[in-house]
């Protein structure tokens, strides 16, 4: 197990409560970092785009919440709850590049700059997901913004609207409730219903059930240049929405499931 899994299972037990609620959408993307002519999608929602949509709730600023969700300052556990299916779309898009940008307002107080409509779009192939849906346990150590969090669920609001990666990709969010953290099952091998973070060499073969292996993004920074990833996790997962068995995994138990956080 990395680091970081080890650290989420070591402050897990100082953790009492979680929040939970289900993401969903029509569509989703969430852009895998290596280039390629079709855009491709990772399966599973990355760790850094779950505090993304929920720093959107909170209505923290770009760049303002890698601390919040730093190891150590936070648990998350993502378990896909449908099938995991994509399909690759035809898209017309406007070059953001700083040569292609036209100014508004340019000799105004306030100017700001937008793709040209005027230049030819050019066409990309992008893969997306279809009817994702994801089940997100997130513990924050910050008790203002644990706080704030559970009022925005249990009221049905947010700051800014939660996307699944492309901003047109609305999600539609579904508190469950606050769960207590308990010890996960004491045996040699247990179902888990999340993803499992460097499990490859747990997972227990089981004759129908499929499992995958995806590399994401874990945690961010801020330096001179932006933004950096500082962290990736490779988690095992279920593509068909099921649970995995494993062995020798630390889990916990929240509303009855057995995850891993990481």
């Amino acid at each position: 197990m990395t680091e970081h899994a080890s650290a989420a299972s070591n402050i897990s037990d100082g953790a009492d409560t979680c929040l939970s609620f289900t993401a969903s959408g029509p569509w989703g993307h969430f852009r895998r970092i290596e280039g390629n002519i079709v855009k491709q999608t990772y399966r599973v929602i990355p760790r850094t785009t779950v505090a993304g949509v929920i720093a959107a709730m909170l209505g923290i600023e770009r760049d303002g919440y890698y601390d919040l969700f730093a190891p150590g300052a936070s648990l998350v556990a993502i378990e896909p709850v449908s099938e995991l299916r994509t399909m690759k779309l035809p898209m017309n898009t406007l070059s953001t590049a700083s040569e292609h940008l036209a100014s508004l307002n340019p000799h105004g107080k306030l100017s700001i700059k937008l793709p040209d409509p005027s230049k030819p779009r050019q066409q990309h192939n992008y893969e997306v997901l279809v009817d994702p849906a994801y089940r997100i346990d997130v513990w924050l150590s910050d008790d203002e913004r644990y706080e704030q969090l559970r009022s925005l669920l249990e009221s049905g609001e947010s700051y800014y609207v939660p996307s699944l990666g492309l901003s047109e990709h609305l999600a539609t969010v579904d508190y469950h409730g606050e769960f207590p953290i308990t010890p996960g099952p004491d045996s040699e091998t247990v179902a888990i219903d999340s993803t499992v973070p460097e499990a490859v060499d747990s997972i227990v073969p089981e004759p129908d059930t499929r499992y995958q292996i995806e590399q994401t993004p874990a945690f961010m920074q801020r330096d001179e240049d932006g933004r950096t990833t500082s962290a990736f996790v490779s988690y095992a997962y279920n593509p068909d929405g099921g649970s995995l068995r494993l062995m020798d995994v630390s889990s916990r138990t929240v509303d009855g499931r057995a995850v891993v956080f990481t």
